[in-house]
């Protein structure tokens, strides 16, 4: 192992690098030029080890250390929290905090053993963490993508001496997620545990026998697997949306949102349809049903219009249907700034807490992930609202951060 001093070594390392890049690119050596791509490599390892050192020394010194490590950066807060991870990550594995200073790791396997560790429960993580001597020495000598294979069979190891019921560890790992894939289909994957599968199987296969009893409509691959494929999501989108008994599907309440602030390529205001990929005009109708939408009219953080009371003073302490629609229509996410938590998983909060004397008002309601929740409630974190919802944020140790109205685009 190379005895010279990490910072002499990683000047060295910076020098080579330089020297092969000033070098003429048609002499250039292609030896050469691998030896200054290891170099590279090895002073961003460096580099991240200093950086999770840093983080780590910052957290502990402010409420939102997340803020600070996104000012003098300049990230978002959300890759700010994964910088805080990493940080994390390299405080509980130290033999991997030195691989990654000497270079023989990545930040990618760092990642890797974050990600591995969120599948576990605090007592269960410290476990995986205790073997990273051994887990550093598999990372010197394999790729990220091995190295996840291996973690991914550790945890697994984990888990089955945990002494849980297997069922009940399951029914812990049920996910489902969702995402938009290149040709801008909308996809969904599930994990689910054995004894909720098997219910789920039962009613799909139901509705496919149910819905297509007179035969597949148009379209339906002549491949018979590819065929039956297309009917059960046929089937499943029925079940999720309600299907009617003769077989048409039921119409869903649909928001469209016109942003009067922003406009499109024809000049006029900029309209979410609110279909969470991108249609024809043509078919918007189709998709929206027979009902018609509910449209709300938003423009530099106000509602311009929306459908229903959007004002119940204290008459009740939670939000109606029409004050959440109303403001869906102003965020797609938490109001927190850099927080991506969907609006539909947020809670409304009363700014001027309803046991204050707050009233259940459309302004003095504001969504927030359950987490930011918390915060406010529990941990001194005080949020206000501007005339164009401003929203200001005061946090325990005197930092105050401030942030124009909500857009819908920010997230």
């Amino acid at each position: 192992m190379n005895s010279q001093p990490p910072v002499e070594r990683v000047v060295e390392q910076v020098r080579r690098i330089d020297a092969t890049c000033a070098a003429p690119a048609d002499g250039a050596i292609r030896t050469d030029v691998t030896a200054a791509l290891t170099d590279v490599a090895r002073v961003k390892a460096w580099l991240a080890a200093a950086e999770a050192d840093l983080v780590r020394r910052l957290v502990g010194r402010g409420t939102f250390p997340e803020a600070d490590i996104a000012d003098a950066t300049r990230c978002s807060l959300s890759e700010a929290s994964k910088q805080r991870e990493r940080a994390e990550t390299l405080a509980a594995a130290p033999s991997l905090a030195n691989g990654l200073t000497i270079g023989d790791v990545t930040p990618g396997h760092v990642d890797a053993l974050t990600r591995a560790g969120k599948k576990l429960d605090e007592a269960r993580r410290s476990e995986l963490f205790d073997q990273h001597a051994e887990l550093t020495d598999r990372a010197r000598t394999t790729d990220v993508a091995a190295f996840d294979r291996l973690l991914k069979k550790k945890v697994k190891e984990i888990q089955a001496d945990d002494g849980i019921d297997r069922l009940n560890r399951q029914k812990r790992a049920v996910r489902l997620r969702s995402w938009v894939d290149d040709d801008g289909m909308w996809n969904l994957a599930g994990r689910y545990d054995p004894d909720t599968a098997r219910q789920l199987a039962q009613a799909l296969r139901q509705a496919t026998e149910a819905a297509f009893a007179a035969g597949a409509p148009d379209g339906a691959p002549a491949d018979p697997i590819e065929r039956q494929q297309f009917l059960a999501a046929h089937a499943l989108a029925d079940l999720v949306l309600g299907a009617r008994a003769n077989g048409t599907r039921s119409s869903t309440d649909a928001l469209v949102v016109v942003d009067a602030t922003q406009t499109d390529g024809a000049g006029g205001p900029v309209v979410d349809w609110g279909i969470p990929v991108e249609v024809p005009d043509h078919v918007l109708a189709d998709l929206l049903g027979v009902k018609r939408p509910d449209v709300v009219v938003v423009a530099n953080g106000i509602v311009l219009h929306a459908p229903g009371q959007l004002n119940l003073r204290r008459t009740t302490r939670l939000a109606n249907r029409a004050q959440r629609r109303a403001l869906r229509g102003l965020y797609s996410t938490c109001a927190i700034p850099g927080c991506g938590v969907h609006y539909d998983r947020c809670k409304l909060h009363h700014v001027v807490w309803w046991r204050h004397g707050g009233h259940t008002d459309l302004d003095n309601l504001l969504p927030v992930c359950a987490r930011h929740h918390t915060k406010i409630h529990d941990d001194g974190w005080i949020v206000e609202l501007g005339p164009n919802r401003q929203l200001t944020l005061r946090l325990p140790d005197g930092t105050i951060r401030n942030t124009g109205p909500p857009s819908r685009q920010a997230a």
